[in-house]
Formats: C-alpha cells, structure tokens, sequence
C-alpha cells in the first residue's frame, strides 16, 4: 500500500501550498489534505480531473500525446493537476493524478517540479502491488 502521507510531506512543505488531493485515473480520490484551507478538494480535483480528461482527449485529437498538466493560473492563486503515465502496459488504474492549490506568492515552480516527480513515484509503487 502507499504511504500517500509520507509521499506527500515534501510538497506540503513548499511555500504558499494550501491543499491537495491524489486521484486515480476514474476521480476516485485516495489522498485528500484541505487542513490549510476552506475548500472542498474532493469536489475541486474531481471537477478539475473532468476538464482534465477532455483536454487529454483534444491533445490525442490533434496527434499529441496524452495531457501531463494542467494548471489554472489567477491572480490570487494556481490550481493544477498532473498526471502519470501509468504502467507501459496500458493498465488504467496504475495512473494517478495529484491535484493542488498554491497562493500566487507561493514557490508555483518548486511545486510543480515536486509533484511531477511524486506522481510518477507512486505510480510506480501502484504498478509494483
């Protein structure tokens, strides 16, 4: 089983993080962290994961490959998912997607780099179950 906890503790110590989520590749969610915040994350990351998938299917459309990031950036704030690859194989439910929420005078870039790197981690580890 991961340890979403431990796999998380690096990005919830970045400055101007606020929450986050873990999802796998159907929205269900696994992880979910909104101590720092009033919003319903569950909702938020399953919301996000919806646009997230239509956008995946326009990027396969027009010949590229599946999304690995989205991100909504307003002037109080950066929302974002990322995403695995998942297993070469093509097994679904080894992808997973973190989601999470930074003020706008956060470290967004140190943020993103972390979750890219934690998400294919435990996507990883999943495979290995």
């Amino acid at each position: 089983m991961i340890n979403f906890d431990a796999s998380m503790k690096k990005l919830q110590s970045v400055s101007g993080y606020l929450g986050s989520a873990v999802l796998n590749f159907s929205g269900e969610t696994l992880f979910i962290d909104e101590e720092n915040t009033s919003v319903d994350i569950a909702y938020s990351a399953s919301i996000f994961n919806d646009a997230f998938r239509m956008i995946s299917e326009s990027s396969l459309d027009v010949g590229f490959a599946e999304a690995s990031l989205v991100e909504s950036r307003t002037e109080d704030g950066h929302v974002f998912l990322v995403n695995s690859s998942g297993s070469s194989a093509g097994n679904n439910f080894s992808k997973l997607m973190v989601f999470a929420i930074f003020r706008d005078d956060g470290n967004v870039a140190l943020g993103k780099m972390i979750m890219s790197k934690i998400v294919h981690s435990m996507s990883q580890e999943m495979d290995a179950l």
